[in-house]
């Protein structure tokens, strides 16, 4: 943690003491100004890799900037909580990721941030803002230079215990907080993750080409996808885990079960998908996302 005035350093230990009191299982400080990586993804969305993820461009000086989101920004507080719940019991959820296994994180996660920010008002009359990836804040980024975790070649945020099963969220804030320091990437000469992609989704370590990456092409694309990407999908039909898993250099985390996180069937078999519509068990969960002619497409391919 580098230097700073009594007054931040304390404020700073309260903030962290109550998002674990809150339940996340990580949490750091690191400053709210702008990224390191602004430049290559400028270039990374310029260059088309971000599909038809057209937000990512039309906020993009605002995701390079964080004091254009919240006037006056000064520190981060990213926080990380655990979603990791082993195999499923029910084979008919292998297809889904895991991190949609359970209750939508944003009801869960942003409800906290807003106690964070309560408490950085009642303590320092600070003005704060949160993000859970819904708004124009880069989350690894900022997580990243706060010693959250390291961005590995698979250009998720890894962490040496927690891997990287867990949500991100980030608090902005114009708290004067005292920093973490970053944690050494240590990814090293290793490409696991990369060989991995069934679909070649990694054009090179850290760059990530979305129009051929199956969580990408299952959840934000719509319309059709490229007939010679289906047999390569390995029957996901929402988002992948195949780079998270085989990520090394990082422990497997406990089994985390997200409030209300009893997997229900919502995922429809393969081929028998024409009539298939939403049931309520999901409709708490993150799949509502991805709308109900995306999930069908996804279960008839062959």
């Amino acid at each position: 943690m580098s230097g700073g005035s009594l007054g931040a350093l304390t404020l700073t230990g309260s903030v962290k003491a109550l998002a674990l009191e809150l339940g996340f299982d990580l949490v750091a400080v690191g400053p709210a100004t702008p990224p390191e990586h602004g430049a290559a993804l400028r270039r990374w969305v310029e260059a088309g890799h971000a599909g038809t993820m057209g937000y990512l461009e039309r906020r993009l000086e605002e995701r390079l900037e964080p004091e254009r989101v919240l006037p006056g920004a000064r520190a981060a507080v990213c926080v990380a909580l655990n979603y990791y719940q082993g195999e499923p019991g029910d084979p008919s959820w292998r297809p889904v990721a895991r991190y949609a296994w359970g209750r939508d994180y944003h009801d869960v996660i942003g409800p906290r941030l807003e106690r964070l920010a309560a408490h950085l008002t009642e303590a320092a009359g600070a003005r704060s803002r949160g993000y859970v990836d819904t708004g124009p804040v880069l989350e690894r980024d900022l997580a990243a230079r706060a010693g959250l975790g390291w961005i590995g070649k698979n250009t998720m945020l890894l962490h040496p215990a927690l891997g990287s099963w867990f949500f991100i969220g980030v608090l902005l804030t114009t708290a004067e907080l005292v920093s973490d320091a970053p944690l050494a990437d240590r990814c090293g000469s290793c490409r696991a993750c990369l060989d991995a992609c069934p679909t070649g989704a990694f054009l090179a370590p850290y760059v990530l080409d979305s129009r051929r990456c199956i969580s990408y092409l299952t959840i934000e694309h719509r319309g059709d996808i490229e007939p010679d990407l289906h047999r390569d999908m390995s029957g996901w039909q929402f988002g992948c885990d195949i780079c998270r898993t085989c990520a090394r250099g990082t422990g497997r985390p406990r089994r985390r079960a997200i409030p209300s996180s009893s997997p229900g069937r919502h995922i429809p078999e393969r081929r028998r998908s024409r009539a298939w519509t939403t049931p309520r068990s999901a409709r708490c969960s993150a799949t509502p996302r991805c709308f109900e002619p995306s999930l069908r497409r996804s279960a008839a391919m062959p």
